[in-house]
């Protein structure tokens, strides 16, 4: 049994999901739906982009409303064509971290072949330390486009968050690293990766699912499949919502998707689903404070 979930009082075959809003802030029509998702009472937590554009106006937002959820999404790409943003705490092109326009890279392998790793962890502790300058009540850690969970930029993530005593995602379990398609030395790494937070004291992941950004039909009847399918243990069910606005049309492709996500992060026949189906739905907020009990 997950060992956190045992701490938190659940039982072996309970099903506990974090159904999780991310890239807000990317944009404003992703900030102009989460008061919508939050009120609804089935997304229970959101992490923000602080370098984006729209960081500020999501701060403001947090300490207007001082008990959200909000985590920070360690951002180390830039991957629209005409929308982009670059690091906090860097100009520098030794740094890795810029491409030749000066933003982030576009994809994930530019950046793990590129970033200096201490860049990298100089980057993600300004991400997390204007987060909570801002006022944000930071309850957890997670990564744009899973760029920092794996090598050579891990050793990054699991610091900073060890710095402020916060959870992060993480997937520990080896099939589901497998059906991910991580190559197998990669697989052996983070199962043994997963091995040490837990001995830590520091919760992980059993199961990660994800709305669609690839086939905007139907995110309501997805999302039902996904939970009937959810595992015993702790889960993380990720959404991109937005609002169907000029500017996500302008800039995101994939706008048709995101806007769906929303939808079925505002659905009540969903929330009733997921209710009837038994599954118990938290936010990192409770595994931020156990960790900090036992730390």
């Amino acid at each position: 049994m997950n060992p956190a979930l045992q701490q938190l009082g659940y039982g072996p075959r309970d099903r506990v999901v974090i159904i999780h809003a991310d890239d807000i802030g990317m944009c404003q029509a992703t900030l102009s739906v989460l008061a919508d998702l939050l009120d609804g009472g089935l997304v229970s937590s959101a992490a923000v982009m602080v370098p984006c554009p729209w960081f500020p106006q999501v701060a403001a937002f947090c300490r207007d409303h001082p008990t959200v959820d909000m985590g920070v999404h360690l951002t180390v790409n830039a991957e629209w064509a005409a929308y982009r943003w670059g690091p906090l705490s860097t100009r520098d092109p030794a740094s890795g971290l810029l491409d030749a326009a000066g933003y982030f890279h576009a994809d994930p392998p530019t950046t793990w072949q590129q970033a200096d790793p201490q860049a990298v962890a100089t980057e993600l502790r300004a991400q997390v330390t204007q987060a909570l300058r801002a006022g944000i009540d930071v309850t957890h850690v997670d990564t744009h486009m899973g760029t920092v969970i794996r090598p050579p930029l891990l050793p990054a993530y699991l610091a900073v968050a060890r710095e402020h005593r916060l959870p992060l995602f993480f997937l520990g379990d080896a099939a589901r690293l497998r059906a991910a398609g991580l190559p197998p030395e990669l697989v052996a790494e983070g199962e043994q990766c997963g091995r040490e937070l837990v001995a830590a004291g520091i919760p992980v992941f059993d199961a990660l699912a994800a709305l669609p950004l690839d086939d905007p039909t139907d995110h309501v009847t997805v999302a039902k499949r996904i939970i009937d399918g959810l595992p015993p243990g702790l889960s993380v069910l990720l959404l991109h919502p937005a609002q169907d606005t000029p500017e996500l049309r302008a800039l995101a492709p994939d706008w048709p998707s995101r806007v769906a996500n929303a939808a079925a992060g505002r659905s009540l026949e969903l929330r009733a689903y997921v209710r009837q189906a038994g599954v118990q739905v938290i936010g990192y907020r409770p595994l931020r404070e156990l960790l900090r009990a036992h730390s």
